[in-house]
């Protein structure tokens, strides 16, 4: 069974910076393509980050330059780095975990189960 358990959401001001963590339980992760994705009520969820097996990384335009998506294989985490926040990073994050088969479009994907990013003014 594969979980995903995030952490490191909260509330900070506007400029300041949050780091999130995720932890995936089994013993595949190394093979997991991984990405944070957030949500704001009434919108779909959209990507955020991703980072491949091999490190390789790809950022939203909104993001880019400020976050960073990072993954310890040793420690079964993948982080994200958010710097500069602004007030319209606020959202729910989530992360997620797939085979490369299917992360970018098919059923079988790992998600978590989600932390409040709140950027104030």
């Amino acid at each position: 069974q594969v979980q995903l358990v995030e952490s490191g959401g909260g509330l900070v001001q506007a400029g300041g910076s949050l780091r999130l963590s995720c932890t995936v339980t089994g013993s595949i992760f190394r093979l997991f393509i991984l990405g944070w994705y957030r949500q704001v009520p009434g919108k779909q969820r959209d990507v955020v980050a991703t980072i491949t097996s091999g490190g390789g990384t790809n950022y939203a335009d909104s993001v880019m330059g400020r976050f960073t998506i990072s993954r310890v294989n040793a420690k079964n985490t993948v982080y994200l780095q958010m710097n500069g926040l602004k007030p319209e990073d606020t959202a729910v994050y989530y992360c997620k975990a797939g085979f490369p088969s299917t992360f970018y479009g098919g059923a079988g994907n790992y998600w978590g189960q989600g932390t409040q990013v709140t950027v104030s003014s």
